[in-house]
């Protein structure tokens, strides 16, 4: 039985965000679909939400976190926002894009970091009605912006709106635990990952903590909380 068969009652243009009972019970009914799901739960347990608050702040370090570490990413984002006084619209447009590169950012993200700012202090985005607004609106609002494609919404969807049913495009690390949870013999592609994570719906934003902590545990860095992982 696939695990979309179980839910026929189609989900509202705006989802309601996982909660930890949601999450807890999107995980027993993937475990009774798919076996090597299961043996990551039985093993790990249920995994942590690892949600981040949704706003600004979040898609600032999302933006960071693109093509480096998510060590580096946060140790550029606590640095500048300790300098900042507080990661706002105002305090990132006021130090402009040459002031966000001497906290080592690139040009392009300075860029883009500096872009986004620029674009809700004038009005052009209101994340408040991005989140509460119909999905599919509001991811065509979030991927106009510079700096923001698939993957970086697809996170901000699943960590901080906390969606229940986003597979994050082109996650290296789940195309990883992938591999090593079902026993591939190459990494999947972008295509295959969707295929994969087709069968997990509704739920595929647990099936992606669920692999997460999978990643992490095989590596000596899972931590079972929330520890580290907000924004």
């Amino acid at each position: 039985m696939k695990l979309g068969s179980l839910i026929q009652i189609p989900l509202p243009a705006s989802t309601p965000p996982l909660t930890a009972s949601s999450l807890r019970r999107g995980a027993r009914q993937l475990a009774e679909v798919d076996p090597d799901l299961c043996a990551v739960l039985d093993r790990l347990g249920v995994p942590p939400m690892w949600g981040r608050e949704p706003g600004f702040p979040a898609l600032i370090l999302i933006i960071l976190e693109q093509q480096v570490s998510l060590a580096a990413a946060r140790t550029m984002y606590r640095r500048l926002s300790s300098h900042l006084g507080g990661m706002t619209p105002e305090a990132v447009y006021a130090i402009q894009v040459n002031g966000l590169r001497d906290f080592g950012l690139t040009r392009q993200k300075a860029g883009y970091c500096f872009g986004l700012a620029a674009r809700i202090l004038d009005g052009g985005l209101d994340l408040s009605s991005v989140a509460n607004g119909p999905d599919d609106r509001g991811r065509q609002i979030l991927l106009s912006i510079p700096g923001l494609g698939p993957w970086s919404v697809d996170i901000y969807y699943l960590m901080a709106l906390r969606r229940p049913d986003v597979w994050p495009q082109g996650d290296l690390a789940l195309a990883v635990a992938l591999r090593e949870v079902k026993h591939l013999t190459v990494l999947p592609t972008r295509d295959e990952q969707q295929l994969l994570a087709s069968d997990w719906a509704p739920w595929r934003s647990v099936a992606a903590r669920i692999l997460w902590a999978h990643y992490l545990a095989a590596r000596g860095q899972y931590v079972p909380d929330n520890n580290g992982m907000g924004v």
